[in-house]
């Protein structure tokens, strides 16, 4: 039987203060149990006493970082999900807290506490059958929300991505610069959409499901349609190889970035350079 949210208890393990009291009111008022601690010492001996349904959990802080909590929570097979909350936007730093079991990825610059509050309430609503977070199959891209106070560019970028961490938040970052952004989740739902589109730039990861990103850049390229077998690409790929770079380069590509070594302003300045905006 699932349990009414004032059962559910939350546990922040973040050191800023204002932070913490600001997530905590949030999160009150939606009815959930929460704690908090201010170290990640602290938190790992407040994981053990209370056993929280969900943690909010910092990287940087004192004692023991978020990295260390997770590494701890590993070794004592403390399966409880954890949402990293945190000041950086690199995708090396994503790609860790991944391996070490994070179920989500907020970055403090960028998200709201209304933000947190739906990713908590999301992860807990979530059915018990979708234990890998593998999102329902799609045909069609998938258009994030607006945000309300970026003035418009009347730009299209097509970010094509399949893991959801890195897809919401380059998506983030490029919809709060005015770009209009759409998903595509894999190679087959870009190649289908890409001629319709028409988009501006593209966002290519290499690594895809079914069809990878050298052979959507080939399509791309092949395209009858001359707005689309022009625009500019960027590949997106945890492949830091010279040989993977040259062959991107080679079918097409524009310019390359490794995951691990970019942050998404870093994304926002190439698309810029690209489109001389």
């Amino acid at each position: 039987m699932p349990k009414n949210k004032s059962e559910i208890k939350l546990l922040i393990i973040e050191d800023e203060k204002p932070l913490i009291e600001l997530l905590s009111t949030k999160l009150k008022n939606e009815g959930y149990s929460v704690d908090f601690a201010e170290d990640g010492e602290v938190g790992m001996q407040k994981i053990k006493e209370i056993k929280p349904d969900l943690i909010l959990l910092d990287i940087i802080m004192p004692r023991m970082d978020g990295y260390e909590v997770l590494e701890q929570m590993n070794q004592e097979n403390i399966k409880t999900p954890v949402i990293i909350i945190s000041n950086s936007g690199q995708m090396v730093e994503i790609e860790k807290t991944k391996k070490l079991g994070a179920v989500d990825h907020l970055i403090k610059t960028e998200f709201s506490p209304e933000d947190v509050l739906n990713k908590v309430n999301a992860y807990l609503d979530a059915p018990e059958s979708n234990e890998d977070g593998t999102p329902a199959p799609q045909k069609t891209l998938i258009v994030p929300k607006e945000d309300q106070t970026a003035q418009k560019l009347g730009i299209k970028v097509m970010l094509v991505e399949d893991d959801a961490f890195l897809r919401e938040i380059c998506s983030k970052k490029l919809t709060k610069e005015g770009y209009t952004v759409y998903e595509a989740v894999d190679g087959e739902m870009a190649v289908d959409n890409v001629d319709e589109l028409q988009p501006d730039i593209v966002l290519l990861d290499i690594i895809l499901p079914a069809i990878d990103g050298f052979q959507i850049l080939s399509k791309i390229r092949s395209s009858s349609v001359e707005a689309v077998a022009k625009v500019p690409v960027i590949m997106l790929s945890n492949l830091g190889q010279e040989d993977d770079i040259a062959k991107a380069m080679e079918n097409g590509a524009n310019d390359y970035l490794v995951k691990a070594h970019f942050t998404t302003e870093e994304i926002v300045g190439k698309i810029k350079e690209l489109l001389g905006k």
